[in-house]
């Protein structure tokens, strides 16, 4: 309880959402899109990376995406740190964790339904004949779903107090 509100310590969800938001969406843009270099933003849209012009634009488009991606951690940042001024907290790491995994799977699965699959700007791994790209996508959107699915289970059993969270489970932040 808080000594001012009188009202529960709640962990702020939302804040390890956007964090997994911004994570999963610096780690598509990082490693997929600069060190592997199976994609970029546009690179299915009319923008191909084989000439100047092409790579050029989409340069620019993975600079606004992470632009987004950016906003979304700071975002988790500031909720994180609102919610941490005004409480006497103690919050599990499987909150947090949790809802990281949760925010990532949700990033996967929003990106790879929209961009990849309604969208058609680019696909995860462009470097393989076309045929095998909805394999790829497929599998990104797989991953997205068992992220998202993990990180709720272990949100709820933290949030709920399940035994294994009163078990030592516990850090304090």
């Amino acid at each position: 309880m808080s000594a001012r509100t009188g009202e529960k310590a709640e962990f702020p969800t939302s804040a390890g959402i956007f964090f997994g938001l911004g994570l999963g969406g610096f780690f598509d843009g990082i490693v997929l899109h600069q060190i592997l270099q199976w994609h970029h933003m546009a690179s299915s849209a009319g923008f191909p990376t084989d000439t100047i012009e092409g790579l050029r634009w989409n340069t620019l488009f993975d600079g606004l995406f992470h632009a987004a991606t950016y906003i979304f951690v700071v975002t988790g940042l500031v909720l994180l740190w609102r919610a941490s001024r005004r409480r006497h907290l103690r919050w599990s790491s499987r909150l947090l964790t949790g809802t990281v995994l949760m925010g990532f799977g949700l990033f996967n699965l929003v990106e790879g339904l929209i961009n990849h699959q309604l969208l058609g700007l680019h696909h995860v791994n462009e470097t393989v004949p076309v045929a095998h790209w909805i394999w790829w996508d497929l599998g990104f959107l797989l991953l997205g779903a068992v992220m998202l699915a993990g990180g709720w289970v272990l949100w709820r059993s933290a949030r709920d107090g399940s035994p294994a969270n009163r078990e030592g489970f516990q850090d304090e932040f």
